[in-house]
């Protein structure tokens, strides 16, 4: 008795694009949802820092020329802080990007979507020597390559991202307060709901915004006025900025949290 039964069908063939989206849930459910950065952009914002860097050593060289000795030794001291703090330094105070990484819009945060601090930016800095081996960054573009994530091994190790900072009109209307760094230990859900706060601060009534800041009070220890002004701070500072005069940039997944 033969077997009438069609044939299976072969398996499809339809090729789907790269998945860059990089998505976590906090523990209130929040869906965060942002793009990470691939090899070439990363690539194109260190040539843009190398530029940087170099047209600094160059200026720094011909007016410590005529220093002779001590000018060679400060010199190279200079060379050793720009290119191994200089990356740190702009990624902690400046909201993960250097000037390289913001002409491409690029950000570096924490693999929970949280800005980059001290230590993370350290160590993934420090690594670069690993990636770079044996030449030309080689083992740096292998790991990215190799990652779902396109992390190299400072980014495995440190536990942080680049993703891109998307550029948005409604940064525009955060409250112009002075930033102020957020107390240390604050979870994700809070960092979360402080930005959407800050955020949304055009959209809600004023009566709204204290309502929903006197829920925060325990991070704040204030109520009311006083207690809405610290949490809009703290929202400035969680977006990047760090003088009144800075205008944040969030992310995609920043802007994606939601206070109930």
């Amino acid at each position: 008795m033969h077997n009438t039964d069609p044939a299976p069908s072969p398996p499809s063939a339809e090729v789907t694009g790269l998945d860059t989206l990089y998505e976590i849930e906090t523990p209130e459910g929040i869906d965060l949802t942002t793009q990470v950065a691939g090899p070439v952009p990363r690539l194109l914002a260190y040539s843009v820092d190398l530029f940087y860097r170099t047209l600094i050593l160059i200026a720094l060289g011909i007016a410590l020329n005529i220093a002779g000795a001590a000018g060679v030794g400060l010199w190279l001291l200079v060379s050793f802080l720009l290119e191994w703090f200089y990356p740190v330094v702009f990624e902690v105070m400046r909201g993960g990007q250097t000037p390289g990484k913001k002409a491409f819009s690029l950000a570096v945060v924490n693999d929970n979507l949280t800005p980059i601090s001290w230590g993370p930016s350290i160590m993934r800095n420090l690594l670069r020597f690993a990636d770079f081996l044996p030449f030309g960054y080689f083992t740096g573009i292998i790991s990215m390559t190799c990652s779902r994530h396109f992390q190299r091994l400072g980014d495995h190790a440190a536990g942080t991202l680049v993703v891109y900072r998307e550029q948005t009109a409604a940064s525009a209307t955060l409250p112009q307060v002075a930033p102020v760094p957020p107390p240390r230990g604050l979870r994700l859900e809070d960092q979360q709901a402080i930005i959407s706060l800050a955020e949304r601060s055009s959209e809600l009534s004023r009566a709204r915004q204290q309502e929903l800041a006197d829920l925060l009070q325990p991070i704040t220890e204030r109520s009311g006025e006083e207690g809405l002004n610290r949490l809009h701070a703290i929202g400035r500072w969680l977006l990047g900025a760090r003088t009144p005069e800075d205008t944040p940039t969030p992310t995609g997944a920043q802007r994606q949290a939601g206070i109930q």
